[in-house]
């Protein structure tokens, strides 16, 4: 079945949001020391398309991931995971920040040691909920609303208003216009100047994260027999009679709270000290 003319001019725009971000990603990779990896050929992965597996052996493409220590014949310990997306309508919208979800966050889980940043660059008709849905569970978002990327285009001579009731033959004018254009990625970077604020409040969060440093680590040996009850009186009870001095309870767990110069916090506790070790050797 052939692609519809609409479908093809909303796919030029979708690949020219990710033509404006791939310089600015550049940028940071090289200010921060950081591999940035995106479609295309590289030695250390297989085929053209940036694949991560979650926990569950799942691959979850992706549009951009940036890595410490990678290099094109390495892959590198993952610290951002980045998607972009066009939509023109909104009733699209909600389904995409859900696909976005599904794609990203088993790979931030499984990657949770390192808390990378979770970035989505949107483009288009998305509505407030969409946007609040993503931002409520931990996503940087930056978004590019519908006006902007039409006044983008319209400066240098095309016409980017569409709707569902426009003909075909609009499409091809666009498409045609498109198509004479000399220099396409100056599109892109109106689009990124005409939301120059947005974008820089994105990548000073994007600096936040990655700058961020371990400033202590607390380890407390748990002794001790678990107590559990659904009563508060039984609850009191337990804590009145407590023997704070009793030095002989058995062993329980190891709880590790790991404290960021960014405020945020890592608490995690293990019943092996093996297992403890292990996850504090991830952080060296």
């Amino acid at each position: 079945m052939a692609q519809s003319l609409s479908h093809k001019f909303g796919q030029i725009i979708g690949d020219l949001l990710e033509a404006g971000l791939d310089p600015q990603l550049r940028q940071f990779a090289k200010k921060h020391k950081l591999y940035l990896d995106k479609k295309g050929k590289r030695a250390a992965r297989v085929g053209q398309l940036v694949s991560w597996s979650d926990d569950q052996g799942n691959k979850h493409d992706l549009d951009f991931v940036l890595e410490r220590g990678g290099t094109d014949e390495k892959m590198g310990v993952p610290v951002a995971f980045i998607e972009s997306a066009w939509r023109r309508y909104t009733k699209h919208s909600r389904n995409k920040a859900q696909e976005i979800q599904g794609a990203i966050l088993p790979l931030a889980f499984k990657y949770k040691n390192v808390s990378p940043f979770i970035g989505v660059v949107l483009a288009g008709e998305f509505t407030k909920g969409a946007l609040t849905q993503l931002t409520s569970i931990g996503f940087n978002v930056l978004y590019f609303p519908y006006d902007t990327v039409v006044k983008a285009f319209k400066k240098h001579g095309i016409d980017a208003t569409f709707g569902e009731d426009t003909p075909e033959a609009e499409f091809e004018k666009k498409l045609a216009a498109w198509a004479n254009l000399p220099n396409k990625t100056d599109i892109a970077k109106e689009l990124m100047r005409l939301n120059k604020a947005e974008v820089d409040a994105f990548f000073d969060n994007f600096a936040k994260r990655i700058s961020r440093f371990v400033e202590r680590i607390i380890i407390l040996p748990l002794h001790g027999e678990e107590s559990a009850t659904d009563s508060v009186m039984d609850a009191l009870s337990f804590l009145k009679q407590y023997q704070e001095g009793n030095a002989q309870k058995p062993f329980t767990r190891y709880e590790i709270t790991i404290k960021y110069n960014t405020g945020d916090k890592i608490e995690v506790s293990f019943k092996e000290k093996a297992d403890a070790i292990q996850f504090l050797e991830s952080y060296k």
